[in-house]
């Protein structure tokens, strides 16, 4: 575990050494912030639209403000971990450097880790600018906190599985922006698998749907800790990290 450590802090000092960290988390803070600042102005205003009229309006910030908020991340994910995962080792292979680092006493697995690992902790330092809006709804609100750990856990599941995914990616070619793309679609198309269940009902319709990314999280999203989503989540890690290794090896066989 120490040079899956190590490897891990080489590389996310290397997100925060070039502007590509501070790129992504001022752009993701500007993009949730106004995600934020536009629900919380549509909660306000329906709850004086409702007082004017003498209606009853459910005060519930959980509902109106945190579930939809929380989907809004995992859809700004989307296009923000392709940028992560593009480089991992693709960047290796332009420069060189990936010979090195297959012919090195390190372990495939621990190279592997610990770049999926920063690159976790990348994603994760975004996700605390997301935390420091809501700390404004605990400030002069109520909502239950609870649910929101859940849809972090999530929200990090989630983003875990997808740059599994990314890294893998990353180790097929040499040019960044062919990785970031085709990375892109890719969850892309994991995102949009579950839209078939909304016309067909068939086996082959619930297999597609059951592997869309976003139809394990609607749980999460609940506040809902189910096991068979996390295992979901877990497996799709497990495959992703598992063909990046298969690919190491193949680049170490050739080196």
């Amino acid at each position: 575990m120490r040079n899956v450590w190590i490897i891990c802090r080489k590389e996310l000092g290397s997100y925060f050494v070039s502007p590509v960290a501070y790129i992504l988390l001022i752009m993701f803070g500007l993009i949730f912030g106004f995600f934020f600042w536009n629900a919380l102005g549509a909660f306000v205003f329906e709850s004086i639209q409702s007082q004017m009229s003498g209606r009853s309006f459910p005060m519930n910030l959980n509902e109106w403000i945190i579930r939809p908020l929380l989907s809004n991340v995992s859809v700004i994910g989307l296009f923000f971990i392709p940028m992560i995962t593009m480089r991992l080792f693709a960047e290796e292979k332009r420069t060189g450097t990936i010979e090195l680092l297959v012919t090195s006493p390190v372990r495939d697995i621990e190279i592997i880790l610990g770049k999926w690992l920063a690159s976790v902790a990348l994603y994760a330092c975004l996700l605390v600018f997301t935390a420091l809006n809501f700390a404004l709804l605990f400030r002069y609100g109520n909502p239950d906190w609870k649910p929101l750990l859940v849809g972090y856990l999530g929200l990090l599941l989630q983003a875990g599985a997808l740059l599994a995914i990314g890294t893998f990616i990353s180790t097929l070619t040499k040019n960044q922006i062919i990785a970031g793309a085709v990375t892109f679609g890719v969850c892309l198309l994991l995102w949009v698998l579950e839209w078939v269940s909304g016309y067909e009902t068939s086996a082959w319709a619930r297999v597609l749907a059951y592997m869309s990314v976003i139809t394990h999280f609607e749980s999460f999203g609940k506040g809902v800790l189910d096991s068979k989503d996390a295992v979901f989540y877990i497996t799709v890690i497990f495959l992703g990290l598992f063909f990046t290794a298969r690919s190491m090896e193949s680049l170490r066989w050739r080196s």
